[in-house]
């Protein structure tokens, strides 16, 4: 047994308060966690759409769609992978509805979201598979941002340790395993995945610009790397979970990431070989205010005539001027 004396070194303690008042108010640490990650997510992706061509800002109708039914997604499947907690004799229902005490998972955020996110393009005339490619990494800036909420809630931690990065719990928080010594560590769990998906987000911003992934193959990249980290975290972890024959469920979820990642890498790049003429549907293109449009060298940018009929000097090339 790993108990606080073989763990003398330094180690990771726990934050005290996992929330605060203001006023009648209780603003709870894991939601700004979550909060402060959709704002970062949503700044770069709106600097990558916009980079391609997309009207500035148009990342925020879309996830006027994607975010709510990602948190609800999120918190479907939680419910559903963890039936004793909110079903049979003892559970409280309610708590169910209860998600800033925790509990939202991320594959069921990504089933939501994309849901969203496609009801969203739809919306807005954006490509589907553009929209995924400019949001790779920064779902994983949000993901990363997010697992301190788990810190904060001291939860979702592995195996105990003594590896002097070890992880404090209060023996009295209601996750802290039963058996075991008060001041015994355990994997920082969240940490390994602050670590591994912050790297992956320079990884991703490397990898689509030096090859130029488009038609969602740099999405595909993003479920191959998450994914495949999230099999390790989530072997180590001693939270309660649903076992399929002999693995957590989010482990199989996790390696359905990998294969769907790479089915949607190999099938695009075979599908689409050449570059995104857009990042809109045609016929739904956007241009700046005041845009000219021209054919050939010459632009007429003479005042018409008094009847409203333009005149083309003979030997010219047409033009549009987009005043949208």
């Amino acid at each position: 047994m790993i108990n606080a004396a073989a763990s003398v070194v330094a180690s990771i303690p726990s934050p005290t308060i996992s929330y605060f008042d203001i006023g009648p108010l209780r603003i709870h640490l894991y939601a700004l966690c979550i909060i402060a990650g959709i704002i970062a997510a949503v700044l770069l992706t709106n600097w990558r759409l916009t980079r391609r061509g997309a009207e500035p800002w148009v990342v925020i109708d879309i996830c006027l769609i994607a975010v709510p039914l990602a948190i609800i997604g999120a918190r479907i499947y939680h419910v559903l992978t963890h039936p004793g907690f909110y079903f049979g004799a003892g559970a409280d229902f309610w708590a169910i509805f209860r998600i800033w005490e925790g509990g939202i998972a991320i594959y069921g955020a990504l089933l939501g979201g994309a849901i969203g996110a496609w009801l969203g393009c739809r919306w807005t005339g954006i490509r589907f598979w553009t929209f995924a490619d400019a949001l790779a990494p920064g779902l994983l800036l949000a993901q990363a941002i997010g697992r301190f909420g788990n810190w904060f809630n001291q939860e979702l931690f592995g195996l105990p340790t003594d590896l002097p990065w070890g992880l404090e719990i209060d023996s009295d928080n209601a996750a802290f395993p039963p058996g075991l010594e008060p001041g015994t560590l355990f994997h920082p769990t969240f940490l390994y995945e602050v670590l591994w998906n912050g790297l992956g987000v320079l990884v991703l911003l490397w990898v689509g610009h030096k090859f130029r992934l488009q038609w969602g193959r740099l999405f595909g990249v993003y479920l191959v790397w998450y994914s495949a980290g999230r099999i390790v975290w989530e072997s180590i972890r001693i939270d309660p979970s649903e076992i399929i024959l002999g693995l957590r469920s989010n482990v199989w979820a996790a390696i359905f990431g990998v294969i769907l990642g790479l089915v949607i890498f190999f099938v695009q790049k075979r599908r689409h070989p050449g570059s995104e003429p857009s990042p809109y549907r045609p016929g739904r293109e956007w241009k700046p205010a005041g845009t000219v449009q021209s054919q050939g060298d010459y632009v007429d940018v003479s005042e018409p005539p008094a009847d409203g009929v333009a005149q083309i000097p003979e030997g010219t090339a047409t033009s549009t001027v987009a005043t949208k």
